[in-house]
């Protein structure tokens, strides 16, 4: 029953899909961040399983990339975009760190804040139909559900749960923002110990078997974003918040979907 409620209670605030209603209390959110990843194995199946259905159809490739960008927004939904807007408002702001903070915890977004959000979308609109174009989902009657050239299925379900272990590992690692948050909430419930160690581990296996599959440079893609990562959330906002675990995901899924075109091209 534990297991079950620290799922529903991770479900429930990461995602848009219905879960059985409990008590958000301590028993709830010790554990709850490392079922976080489990949300992004629900993303990255269901991604697969659209992949495959457009390459069955032969539907056109720019349906099939738009149907690939909006398909993680429904299934989350959009819960990290409000972080990332609000992080890169604080971003363009080259404020000092406590200023910064501030713009976080604005409910307005800026002009940074949707000029980044337009750019993200536009991009992963680009990518994912490049992607589509590859793999022969429009005009190739030849092209079945397994027949996706060098892509295995695992390059498109684990990106998401990977992104969603390294922003679990860095709750219970990096040091918090100063005052209350959602970052800041979740770390003084969760038992670090246990989400560290759950998130790497699931960073670890999920990395593992996305190098036997080929997908390496997605992982030095998310690597570099996540070191990236750490230098924002010390230097320039003096500590961890939820709108900056947010900008994470978004930031290291678009750099590893990067990484897969250019793998894909090249290849």
């Amino acid at each position: 029953m534990h297991a079950l409620k620290t799922i529903a209670v991770a479900f429930s605030m990461f995602s848009a899909v219905p879960m059985p209603q409990f008590a958000w209390d301590e028993d709830a959110l010790r554990h709850m961040l490392v079922a976080f990843p489990l949300v992004g194995l629900l993303v990255g199946a269901l991604m697969w399983c659209c992949v495959s259905l457009c390459i069955l159809w032969s539907l056109p490739h720019h349906i099939t990339g738009l149907l690939l960008t909006a398909l993680p927004l429904l299934v989350t939904g959009g819960i990290h975009l409000d972080g990332f807007s609000d992080t890169w408002d604080a971003l363009g702001s080259r404020r000092e760190p406590e200023r910064m903070r501030q713009i976080l915890k604005d409910p307005h977004v800026g002009t940074f804040g949707v000029m980044h959000l337009v750019l993200l979308l536009l991009a992963s609109f680009v990518l994912w139909t490049e992607l589509a174009s590859t793999w022969g989902s429009a005009g190739a009657p030849q092209a079945t559900t397994t027949e996706l050239g060098p892509l295995p299925p695992i390059s498109l379900a684990l990106p998401f749960v990977l992104s969603r272990s390294f922003s679990g590992l860095s709750v219970a690692t990096f040091p918090l923002a100063p005052g209350d948050g959602l970052a800041r909430s979740f770390a003084s419930s969760a038992d670090r110990k246990a989400v560290r160690l759950g998130c790497a581990a699931i960073a670890i296996a999920s990395s593992a078997a996305m190098v036997a599959c080929g997908s390496w440079a997605m992982i030095a893609a998310a690597a570099a974003v996540f070191a990236w990562y750490r230098i924002v959330v010390v230097r320039r906002f003096g500590g961890l918040s939820g709108d900056l675990c947010g900008w994470f995901v978004q930031t290291s899924e678009l750099w590893m979907l990067a990484a897969l075109w250019l793998t894909q091209t090249v290849g």
